[in-house]
């Protein structure tokens, strides 16, 4: 049982595809740790994927019980976190209605990360009312469980930003219900993909996933971008922004060894073959016990599935709370 006064964090991911090494580097590894010292809430954000996803929803369906997979191989436990599913709580939504009196239609179009994302998908015109308001729904999700510290990369601090903005509206407005949040940022920077591009995922096609077969990591790490200058095995190469180096660098357990093939390679006198090759057996060794586990769960989809039904129960517990006094500042609590 975890201690009442232990923080209470958020962490979550949009089930749109398997999870995969940039998502390890960038959240999972650091979720592990904090199962053993804080209460934490991990949610699968079903809601948020359909902003751009809406016509795909098989798609967003299938991909919740391979995120909940992707979450238990790699060893985050049940008895440890508690895992939900946000469309499964409707009182989420619900909150996140409230909170849209309360932030106007121009800062949603102010905020950094929702300007980039809308450029990166190319909306134009098209863009569906409820991508710009994710903002909104995603301060519901952290404060329906009056989450204290939500670890995000730096790009989302824009998010945490207007969370906090509608804590400080919604205290001056209705009285003090809720308190401002704190983001972790993430001790490793963003994993690159495999093709030096600075995101990671299933459309570029430049992803290694954490059920990546061994075949699958030697054709993903084979056309890693290296240095293009370094055209023969002799000539000097560029470590620095070498995706192979990165990630060998990120997942390598003998540092002193990749600190030496770094210098080498700089000097010249190493091929990039030999580079691959070893960032190929290093990443299967710690992907194998990881897809081994996934594999045996994937054989029991209904007892995955149950442990979300039980996590989401547990949670819609404490979110029903967090709603009676949100009614009740709100003078909406008639019955």
């Amino acid at each position: 049982m975890k201690a009442k006064n232990q923080l209470i964090v958020l962490t979550g991911d949009r089930p749109t595809g398997p999870l995969h090494l940039g998502h390890y580097v960038g959240s999972l590894a650091n979720r592990l740790k904090l199962q053993s010292t804080h209460r934490q809430y991990i949610m699968i954000a079903d809601a948020q994927a359909l902003t751009d996803n809406f016509s795909e929803p098989k798609k967003v369906h299938d991909n919740v019980l391979e995120v909940m997979l992707d979450y238990l191989a790699i060893g985050l436990d049940p008895k440890k976190c508690t895992f939900f599913i946000q469309t499964q709580i409707p009182e989420i939504a619900e909150l996140a209605q409230y909170f849209m009196n309360l932030v106007t239609v121009s800062r949603l179009q102010r905020n950094p990360t929702v300007k980039t994302e809308i450029a990166e998908k190319n909306f134009g015109n098209s863009l569906p009312a409820g991508f710009l308001a994710y903002p909104i729904s995603q301060a519901a999700d952290i404060l329906c469980v009056k989450a204290q510290i939500v670890p995000v990369g730096e790009d989302q601090l824009p998010m945490i930003e207007q969370t906090n903005e509608i804590v400080r509206t919604f205290n001056r407005y209705y009285g003090r219900v809720f308190a401002e949040v704190k983001a972790q940022l993430s001790a490793v920077g963003r994993l690159p993909g495999a093709d030096g591009k600075s995101k990671m995922s299933k459309s570029l096609g430049n992803a290694i996933y954490l059920s990546s077969s061994r075949k699958e990591i030697e054709q993903v790490v084979m056309s890693m971008y290296t240095d293009s200058k370094h055209l023969k095995v002799s000539d000097p190469g560029r470590v620095e922004g070498n995706v192979v180096f990165t990630y060998l660098q990120a997942f390598d357990s003998d540092k002193a060894e990749v600190k030496k093939l770094a210098a080498q390679y700089s000097k010249g006198g190493l091929g990039d073959v030999v580079l691959k090759r070893r960032l190929i057996d290093v990443l299967d060794k710690f992907l194998q016990p990881i897809r081994e586990r996934r594999q045996k769960l994937a054989k029991e989809p209904k007892k995955v599935m149950k442990i979300l039904e039980q996590g989401t129960a547990v949670t819609r517990k404490v979110v029903l709370q967090t709603m009676k006094e949100v009614k009740t500042a709100m003078k909406i609590n008639y019955f």
